[in-house]
């Protein structure tokens, strides 16, 4: 399953906080993909996983979700993590 990621956050640079915000395309297989098409629009997760070129024709960075923890919602916190 491939979708659009957003992130949104503070982050600490040069001793000031700056607000963070950008989209990024995502990859989820197996399972992994199942339980990211469980979770509802707007839904806060925190994704773990690798970045890499979309194709070897492309430079544009995609992230490939190997773990899903579903920080609030009717998840419960569950973590899920794909082998492999």
């Amino acid at each position: 399953m491939e979708c659009l990621i957003g992130h949104q956050s503070e982050q600490l640079e040069a001793g000031s906080l700056r607000r963070v915000e950008c989209e990024i395309q995502a990859i989820a297989l197996g399972t992994t993909a199942q339980w990211l098409q469980a979770a509802n629009p707007g839904a806060t997760l925190q994704l773990t996983g690798f970045l890499a070129a979309r194709s070897r024709n492309s430079k544009q960075a995609r992230l490939h979700i190997t773990t899903i923890e579903f920080v609030e919602g009717n998840q419960d916190g569950k973590v899920l993590q794909e082998e492999g």
